[in-house]
Formats: structure tokens, C-alpha cells, sequence
């Protein structure tokens, strides 16, 4: 599972937002998927989808839209940054810190690629999506690091670990969670924790009401509102969902211990937090 669930302001001359890619109208060029790509232009990249197969994605299932896009997830603005990532690395652990690690809704796979060196054991990825499944099995297969790599289909709202993990990362699946569901998420990553373990993610604070990210993403998901009245099944992916302090108030509920990195992605994004949450 992909997409956006955090947008933040824009630092100067680089739009950027955590989900499996970038910001909601404007990539910066810290987005260099592994150095293999520039987008052209933004959103349509040659090798990316094309207009036509977005809008059959949209009106698609989340799960059905997710296996339509699969095959070019990784040419489009919605695959985590690399930047994301390697400054995520240092927070997780030095490698071979980490006994073992998941990855929730793990889309193809990109953190799981930077979780492999760090970990002995094992890395778990878990999506709802087979076609990014697959995708992900075969990026990964030459990610550097000798700890098995394992891909689950399964719901995060309902998953089938407990106390299995040292580490669990979330990077784009908070746009889809429901509110109404984001207590039983925290509740499965906990239960997939060990005592001890870290639950680590990327989020960020409101963005002011009079800038333009939080117009265009309350605008997004107007439509998004709107197209699920409408259109059935649902497609659920929204901005401007997790976000601090609301996050860290649930995390606490839940008997995790919380810490906010402020400054994990300065000077490049330094509206974007890092939050590390321990559970008791």
C-alpha cells in the first residue's frame, strides 16, 4: 500500500511530503529514485503511468489500484524519497543493530532496502497490495544485507504478528488509514513489537491555513470525499492524517514512550519530523 499520508510545507525551492514519493503538485530533486530517473516535467515520467492508467487506478479499489500501478510505481512522485530514507537510517540503528524489522504497508519495497543492512534476522514487509508485493520481491532481492526478506499480503488494521519485531517503519500508509481506524493501527503495530521495540515514522505538524499545501491538500481530499460517495468500492488515500501533536497524544494512550526528532530532515525538509515511539 502507497501514497500520501503526511503533506508539509514546502522548503524553499523543494516541494516534498512523506508517502511512498513526494508532494502533492511539486517533486523536488532530491527525489532521485535511486539515481536511475529525473521526472520530466513532473508527474509523467516516459517509463511512468500515463494520465489515463492514474484515472483507472483512481477509480479503482485501493488494493486493485495499487496492483494497476505496481509495475510503474517507482517512476512516479509517490515512492519515498531515498533522502527520506538515508536520513531515517541513522535513528533506526548502525547495521547489523537490529534483530529484526517490519515494514508496514511496504509498497515495493524501497524501505525495506534500507532496514536490510541494518538487520541480523530478518525484514518483513506487509502490504495489501499483491502486485506491489511482487514488484518489492524483486527490487530487493540484491539489497545489500544477509537478513531474510519476507513479504506478507495482509490488512495492517488486522496483522498476523505478535511481539515478532525490534523495529517497525511506516512510510505512506497513513493516508490510508481511516480516523476512525488510527487507534487499531497503532494497536496492531504494538501488538507487533516486542517489549522494547521502536515504532518509527515520518510526519509533521499542520501547515499553516493561509499556505498553499494545506489549500491543495484539503482540495484533494474534497475530491477523494467526493469520489467515494460516489464510486464503489472506495479508494482511501487522503493528506494531512497522523500528523503532531494528535499522533504522539494516540502513541502515548497506547503505552508507547514518544520522541520527536525535529530536526531528522533539516536543512532539507525541516517541517518533516521524525518520531520514534517505544513501546513499554
Amino acid at each position: 500500500m502507497s501514497g500520501e499520508g503526511v503533506t508539509i510545507d514546502e522548503p524553499k525551492g523543494v516541494g516534498v511530503a512523506i508517502g511512498k514519493g513526494s508532494e502533492l503538485p511539486s517533486y523536488p530533486r532530491a527525489l532521485e529514485f535511486d539515481d536511475a530517473l529525473e521526472l520530466n516535467g513532473g508527474m509523467f515520467h516516459p517509463q511512468g503511468p500515463t494520465f489515463f492508467e492514474l484515472a483507472r487506478q483512481a477509480l479503482s479499489s485501493t488494493e486493485r489500484g495499487y496492483d494497476l500501478l505496481a509495475p510503474k510505481f517507482d517512476y512516479t512522485p509517490f515512492r519515498t524519497p531515498s533522502w527520506v530514507l538515508e536520513q531515517t537510517a541513522p535513528h533506526v540503528g548502525p547495521p547489523n543493530s537490529v534483530g529484526s524489522a517490519l515494514d508496514v504497508c511496504c509498497g515495493t519495497g524501497a524501505a525495506m532496502q534500507m532496514l536490510r543492512p541494518l538487520c541480523r534476522d530478518r525484514v518483513t514487509g506487509i502490504d495489501m497490495s499483491q502486485g506491489m508485493l511482487e514488484v518489492g520481491r524483486e527490487k530487493t532481492a540484491g539489497a545489500p544485507g544477509q537478513a531474510k526478506l519476507e513479504f506478507t499480503r495482509g490488512d495492517v488494521l488486522d496483522m498476523p504478528f505478535e511481539e515478532e519485531f525490534d523495529v517497525a517503519v511506516c512510510f505512506g500508509a497513513c493516508g490510508h488509514i481511516l480516523p476512525r481506524d488510527e487507534a487499531r493501527f497503532i494497536e496492531q503495530v504494538r501488538n507487533a513489537l516486542r517489549p522494547g521495540g521502536r515504532f518509527i515514522f515520518a510526519t509533521s505538524y499542520l501547515p499553516r491555513k493561509l499556505s498553499a499545501t494545506y489549500w491543495l491538500a484539503r482540495g484533494f481530499n474534497a475530491a477523494m470525499h467526493v469520489r467515494n460517495l460516489l464510486i464503489r468500492p472506495p479508494f482511501i488515500m487522503y493528506y494531512l492524517t497522523f500528523l503532531l501533536p494528535g499522533a504522539r497524544r494516540m502513541l502515548e494512550e497506547h503505552d508507547f514512550s514518544v520522541e520527536v526528532k525535529e530536526d531528522a530532515f533539516a536543512p532539507t525538509a525541516p517541517q518533516l519530523k521524525l518520531v520514534v515511539a517505544t513501546r513499554n
